[in-house]
């Protein structure tokens, strides 16, 4: 599924490799395109079930799939793409004005979000065809 995307980017991040076991690093503005504001996970998410289905006018994102995978759908209002999440050292930059939705989940996947802003109501969409309008 993984393509020449138009709206968003997949980065990899840094993956340090040890016997021991292996880790990444996100750090803001080396492979983080943005000051990282805040940071939260969404899991247990039951089959069959959509998380995200907004935009912000403001915020930008950064997507990881920490355990497990899920598909994430862009919308830019003009073109629509969907990514495979699968691996803990790749991550999913998301612009602002981007309408997403995350679905497909497996069982026992994490998805770790990275935020430009802190969580403020006003700047999400929570309506297509108001993000319509506004983009």
């Amino acid at each position: 599924m993984r393509r020449c995307m138009v709206i968003g980017k997949v980065i990899d991040l840094q993956k340090i490799c040890d016997p021991r076991g292996n880790l990444t690093v996100a750090q803001s503005h080396e492979a983080v395109p943005f000051d990282i504001a805040r940071a939260y996970w969404v899991y247990d998410v039951p089959a069959g079930e959509c998380r995200g289905g907004h935009a912000h006018k403001e915020c930008e994102e950064l997507l990881i799939a920490t355990s497990g995978a899920f598909h994430v759908t862009l919308d830019n209002g003009e073109q629509k793409e969907t990514i495979l999440l699968n691996h803990p050292y790749q991550a999913l930059y998301i612009p602002k004005m981007t309408w997403r939705s995350l679905d497909d989940f497996s069982s026992g996947a994490v998805c770790l979000v990275l935020a430009s802003k802190p969580f403020d109501e006003a700047d999400y969409i929570r309506e297509y065809d108001e993000f319509l309008k506004q983009r």
